[in-house]
């Protein structure tokens, strides 16, 4: 009886393993992983050239991984094992603290800092010094910073990175807002930070460039009906529920246009047509863009800002044109910085560098 208990335990395994390698060779296979948000491997094309030199199996082996059947519940399996039973600290570098997921942020990168501060040096040279233009500089904390060391994990030094930027930027006056913010201003699934938890934000940085603000009595607070889920919510590969996107808005915001100089579109500051993307997030201002220009009819006309920005720009940006006429938005991820200088003349503008610590200590990404 044990004998044959083992025969047919053995045959159902050999089953589902040989249904699942049918799976991978002759399954439909997916383009996107909704949940990672990135492009699958495709089934490598044969070629004798490839073969022989293994490029061929090592595109297969991408592909078969990417491919495999109930790909994403063995994700899931496989980091609930490594949190629930391994009692592991993180599963892909992601870890969940007081129902937030996080990256892990260690350690201080000095020399990405420096090598970000140097392609800042380099835009003041080009195109601001010897200017009259008003310099200001910002950093944005990542949730790690209220997140990790609070409960056991490694965090990288953040006074030191705000102290680096400071000195290093001695032409920018330096505005910390660290100290408005706490984890639960960033949404529990993405790296961003959530809008409706910004006004204090735009008011502290506003007040320092002599600008006027929108007061929160007069911003409404819009929801999004489509449920988000964050970029950490694929990495993570853990059961997380879904998140609301608030904006808020009114009559002045709503009345600003966007252009965007990459495609020629004119949109408004809350592009619904992202509510179709896969990341929701892209609702402010479109997303990801090298260059744009925003025009308030109801700004002064005279007064310009210029924000050097990463993706946690886009939710905040809105909330800082009530006083200004045009504000010009540039993504240096995007486009190098001896490019700018076909686009715009530095003059007398409000200049504000607003990078994320994600960005500063990862600065490869900066052109």
């Amino acid at each position: 009886m044990t004998k044959k208990i083992r025969i047919i335990g053995f045959g159902v395994l050999a089953a589902v393993w040989l249904g699942l390698i049918l799976g991978a060779w002759f399954g439909p296979t997916r383009e996107l992983s909704e949940s990672e948000r990135r492009k699958l491997a495709q089934m490598p094309a044969f070629s004798a050239e490839d073969i022989l030199s293994g490029k061929f199996m090592t595109h297969f082996e991408d592909f078969s991984l990417d491919q495999f059947p109930l790909r994403d519940s063995f994700r899931r399996l496989k980091a609930l094992v490594h949190y629930r039973l391994l009692r592991q600290g993180d599963n892909n570098g992601i870890y969940v603290a007081d129902g937030y997921a996080a990256k892990l942020e260690y350690p201080l990168n000095e020399s990405s800092v420096t090598g970000a501060l140097k392609k800042f040096d380099h835009i003041y040279e080009t195109y601001l010094q010897g200017t009259d233009a008003h310099i200001y500089v910002s950093v944005v904390p990542d949730k790690g910073m209220y997140l990790a060391q609070q409960n056991g994990y490694p965090a990288m030094d953040y006074r030191q990175l705000f102290e680096k930027v400071k000195s290093g930027m001695d032409w920018a006056q330096f505005v910390d807002i660290s100290d408005l913010l706490t984890g639960s201003d960033y949404y529990r699934t993405d790296t961003h930070w959530r809008q409706e938890r910004l006004p204090g934000v735009a008011r502290r940085l506003c007040t320092a460039m002599g600008a006027d603000f929108f007061d929160e009595a007069f911003l409404t607070e819009e929801t999004v009906a489509r449920p988000f889920y964050g970029v950490y919510y694929g990495q993570a590969a853990l059961p997380m529920e879904p998140e609301t996107i608030r904006y808020l808005t009114n009559d002045e915001i709503e009345a600003c246009t966007v252009y965007n100089y990459e495609n020629g579109k004119t949109t408004s500051v809350y592009d619904m047509e992202k509510l179709e993307s896969r990341d929701l997030y892209d609702i402010y201002l479109s997303g990801a863009a090298a260059l744009l220009r925003i025009t308030n009819p109801n700004g002064d006309a005279d007064r310009e800002l210029v924000v050097f920005r990463d993706s946690f720009g886009s939710s905040l940006i809105p909330l800082l044109l009530k006083d200004y006429g045009t504000v010009t938005v540039v993504d240096t991820r995007y486009i190098a910085a001896d490019l700018l200088g076909q686009f715009l003349q530095f003059d007398n503008q409000d200049v504000l560098f607003l990078y994320s610590t994600l960005i500063l200590n990862s600065s490869n990404v900066l052109k």
